[in-house]
């Protein structure tokens, strides 16, 4: 078995490929004051400090507990609560989370809302029809369908891989409407199996264990296949990292594709081959994958002779990325092409200090790596790490390395992961492509 999801430190020796944090930055620690608890009418009710209501008439789905001036009734984890102003007005129905310092998420700003059955299937039917019209629907396609805040649904998140959709529930409401969600994803996405993957370290964050297996139809015998940009892929989604697979890169890995012909490629973090796999098929002259986790360079292995590519253009190493790079130093080696897709370095904004030595140091020994008119793919998926911070960080590599570099593209997560402009905390991913002059 491949590394699974566990904190991932800037520097040490066991760093396999990322295994990331989709729900954005982890929040600062609430304020010392213990919420009171008011038993009240029939439906429970959070009650806001004065001036904290602001954030959710901008529609921001999050309500801190240090927001929070007191808890009328006594709702368990996962009910729905009503959430009023200090003055008294609706802000919105939302999930209550006791035991997070996010002590609430907005399902819905409308007062005539009903969170009952109907209003997750009416979430999920949406945001399926939505990404079946935008990116259309293969026997072997893979898609994110339903993307957590940006589709109405925190805590929710389900990619279909052929046949097979997975579902990652991440709060105390999402998993007190377990049952309803798994029905609506079986009813709206045209799939004969529904397996969960709810074990990412967030789930703790929550009060909750960890929980996977399948929910509706049986649990996928072995690998899922599907299809990308003409690559096939074998998805671990008993298994694998977060559900399976990296969606959010695809069209990163498109965009490689189409740079590398006849060029040197280094894959770093490679995890099971998404970007390698990409290299080969478009013409790289050499594909040097390195990732510390045997189990996933063997899946590697198996995809490259799967999809017919040159085994003979590919080297696998097995290693600690940080070493490796400073390896090739010391042997001269060099690349025209990087990728760098690392673990989160920073789960939280407090940790993004010390997570910039890590993002600092790969990107340096990477660009020494380089040849002139070289390019640097780089990517950052720590939510504590803002874009900003990131492109600071690989600039003042550039000076350390000693190498004059500008910025080709910024790259994102893939269309079916979108962000809303209401909750900006979800653009995770950011990366650059960098081009040493």
């Amino acid at each position: 078995m491949s590394s699974r999801d566990k904190p991932s430190r800037p520097r040490g020796a066991d760093r396999s490929s990322r295994a990331r944090d989709e729900r954005g930055t982890r929040p600062p620690a609430a304020d010392d004051h213990q919420i009171p608890r008011v038993v009240a009418g029939t439906v429970p009710r959070i009650v806001l400090r004065p001036e904290r209501e602001r954030s959710l008439q901008r529609r921001h789905p999050w309500i801190f507990s240090g927001g929070v001036e007191r808890v009328e009734g006594a709702p368990e984890s996962g009910a729905t609560v009503e959430v009023r102003s200090a003055s008294g007005g609706f802000l919105g129905w939302a999930a209550y989370s006791p035991q997070s310092q996010i002590l609430a998420r907005v399902w819905d700003f409308h007062e005539s809302a009903r969170i009952d059955v109907g209003f997750f299937t009416a979430r999920i039917r949406r945001a399926a029809e939505q990404r079946r019209a935008r990116f259309g629907e293969s026997p072997q396609g893979a898609v994110r369908l339903v993307h957590g805040e940006a589709d109405g649904l925190p805590g929710v998140i389900v990619d279909r891989f052929a046949h097979v959709a997975v579902v990652q529930l991440t709060t105390a409401g999402a998993w007190r409407w377990r049952d309803a969600i798994a029905d609506a994803i079986a009813e709206t996405a045209g799939v004969t199996s529904v397996f969960e993957r709810s074990d990412a370290d967030v789930v703790h964050l929550e009060g909750l264990a960890p929980s996977t297996g399948p929910l509706r139809g049986d649990a996928p015998p072995g690998p899922v296949v599907i299809e990308e940009n003409g690559v096939r892929f074998g998805v671990d989604v008993r298994e694998g990292h977060k559900t399976g697979f990296y969606l959010d890169q695809r069209d990163n890995r498109a965009l490689l594709r189409d740079a590398v012909k006849d060029r040197d490629v280094l894959d770093c973090f490679c995890y099971t081959g998404g970007f390698s796999l990409n290299a080969l098929a478009g013409g790289a002259a050499s594909v040097t994958s390195v990732d510390s986790s045997a189990d996933a360079l063997a899946v590697l292995r198996d995809q490259i002779e799967t999809n017919g590519l040159p085994a003979s253009r590919a080297q696998l190493t097995e290693a600690d990325v940080f070493a490796q790079l400073r390896l090739y130093r010391d042997q001269a080696r060099k690349f025209d092409v990087i990728v760098l897709d690392p673990p989160k370095f920073a789960p939280t904004a407090a940790a993004a200090e010390r997570a910039a030595r890590g993002y600092k140091d790969i990107n340096l020994w990477a660009m020494k790596l380089l040849r002139p008119g070289g390019q640097l793919f780089t990517f950052s998926c720590s939510g504590g790490v803002s874009r900003d911070l990131f492109q600071k960080i690989v600039a003042g590599a550039a000076v350390d390395a000693g190498v004059d570099a500008r910025v080709l593209r910024h790259l994102s997560a893939a269309p079916d992961h979108p962000v809303s402009l209401a909750f900006p905390e979800g653009e995770y991913l950011k990366g650059l492509v960098c081009e040493i002059v």
